[in-house]
């Protein structure tokens, strides 16, 4: 074999992640709050950029008219420069009508002073008749409660905490159970129950006991078991049912606090004008940038050192870079959006029963991306409709087909199969059969399987637990 060493000239393609691409990809994946935080960051590292909204500060003027005699360098990086999109002049009318709305101010962001569910148990303490160790432990106990109320630890810990034996602890945690809201410190959904059952008005020795040994079959719904088992008829049952329907099984809940809720910001907005639908990105919750004035005039002023020079070139080309891939984003969304819209438009016309199959493969062929950047543009964000509010996934829907030839998303199959159980007689409950068979005759080929799958996603009990005796 002979060998030796050759020179050859091959020709080839491959995908070469830039940093500017990786700074594309990242963005593009930011829904408008996450947006908005990296944005302030990278005004914080960059101190070309500026906000639109951003007083001048090192006595920023307009950019003053080049002259003859400035540097020839600090010439050609000016004019290789697109200050079209960066200029304090520039504005985008196509945002102008939306800003009002965010200047606004917003009456959520200011809830008043509210109790909580420790603060109200902890008035009772001190007016109560426990001192000393105990009194600790009370405190201790009431710190340790969740927010629907319940004890969030075990009492040998607590004991061990105190020195003090375990029977003592739970006297101390009978004391406690005795405060308001009645239920408040037991330790499972059957102790917050009896409580309610011994320390309130309500006296029903059968509720009791069906509380206090019967939990689960009542969870079952079995109450033919319930009523055999007791030597009771079963009204008796049906009316102690309704004695424990009476009862909160939560009793945290009522000092549930508004400081604790979280609004979701749109990144997307669909809104009807003149009979037609126009796609809007929410772009308002980040600053829109430009170019620092201060800068602009270093490059075309005086003087300026080559390190000095340097560095100011290297911040414009990042800044414009930045500038350059927020726009892709918006574009790209925008796009998504105005497809799934397309594909969509019987939901906002006619509402969910309408809304049809659809996949990333499907809008990534539309506008011609791929599968994986349309994944990166609806991931997270959320698109305010004049139907409400729903993540954008929501509208990429896999289902079964139809006798017309057609797909029907799973989201219409739901809808349809929760207002035939809405309307089913409560004493003859339909079986999942029997909505099966029922969808077939729609043209909705679906199985028994499959709609108890979809029962299941919507939180509604099988057949024998929605039985009405």
């Amino acid at each position: 074999m002979k060998m030796n060493f050759n020179l050859n000239l091959v020709q080839s393609q491959k995908l070469v992640m830039t940093p500017e691409l990786k700074q594309a990809i990242e963005i593009l994946q930011f829904n408008s709050v996450e947006l908005n935080e990296f944005i302030q960051d990278e005004m914080l590292s960059n101190p070309v950029l500026k906000s639109e909204n951003q007083p001048n500060t090192h006595g920023e003027d307009a950019p003053a008219p080049q002259e003859e005699n400035k540097s020839l360098d600090a010439k050609e990086i000016f004019e290789k420069i697109d200050w079209k999109d960066t200029t304090d002049d520039y504005r985008n009318e196509r945002y102008q009508r939306y800003q009002d709305d965010q200047d606004e101010m917003n009456y959520d962001n200011f809830v008043a002073s509210e109790d909580t569910l420790m603060d109200y148990l902890m008035g009772q303490l001190e007016l109560s008749s426990l001192s000393g160790v105990e009194k600790e432990v009370g405190m201790f106990l009431i710190q340790m409660l969740n927010d629907n109320g319940y004890i969030d630890v075990a009492l040998d810990e607590v004991a061990k905490r105190f020195h003090l034996s375990e029977e003592k602890v739970e006297d101390v945690l009978f004391f406690l159970q005795s405060f308001e809201p009645l239920g408040v410190c037991a330790r499972d959904l059957r102790e917050c129950l009896l409580i309610q059952l011994s320390n309130g008005t309500i006296k029903d020795p059968v509720a009791r006991e069906i509380v206090d040994n019967y939990l689960e079959d009542l969870g079952k719904n079995k109450l033919s078991k319930i009523a055999k088992e007791m030597d009771i008829d079963i009204e008796s049952v049906k009316e102690a049912i309704e004695t424990i329907r009476t009862l909160e099984p939560k009793p945290g809940r009522m000092f549930a606090s508004l400081r604790g809720v979280r609004y979701i910001t749109p990144d997307v907005y669909i809104k009807k004008m003149d009979g037609e639908y126009v796609v809007v990105v929410n772009d308002t919750t980040a600053p829109r940038l430009r170019i620092s004035n201060f800068y602009k005039k270093m490059l075309t002023e005086g003087d300026v050192n080559e390190n000095a020079l340097e560095y100011i070139n290297k911040k414009l080309v990042d800044a414009l870079k930045l500038i350059k891939s927020i726009e892709q984003r918006r574009n790209t969304i925008y796009k998504v959006v105005n497809a799934i819209l397309k594909a969509q438009y019987d939901f906002f016309e006619k509402g969910p029963v309408h809304l049809k199959t659809l996949t990333l493969k499907d809008i990534a062929d539309e506008i011609g991306v791929h599968e994986s950047t349309v994944s990166r543009a609806v991931n997270g964000k959320y698109l305010q409709c004049p139907r409400g509010l729903y993540e954008i996934k929501y509208f990429f829907q896999s289902g079964v087909s139809s006798v017309y030839g057609d797909g029907v998303s799973a989201e219409s199959i739901k809808t349809v199969l929760k207002d035939l159980i809405d309307n089913e007689n409560p004493k003859k409950p339909l079986s999942d059969q029997h909505i099966s068979d029922e969808l077939n005759k729609l043209g909705i080929q679906i199985s028994r399987r499959t709609v108890a799958k979809y029962r299941d996603e919507l939180g509604i009990l099988a057949t024998s637990k929605r039985k009405s005796y």
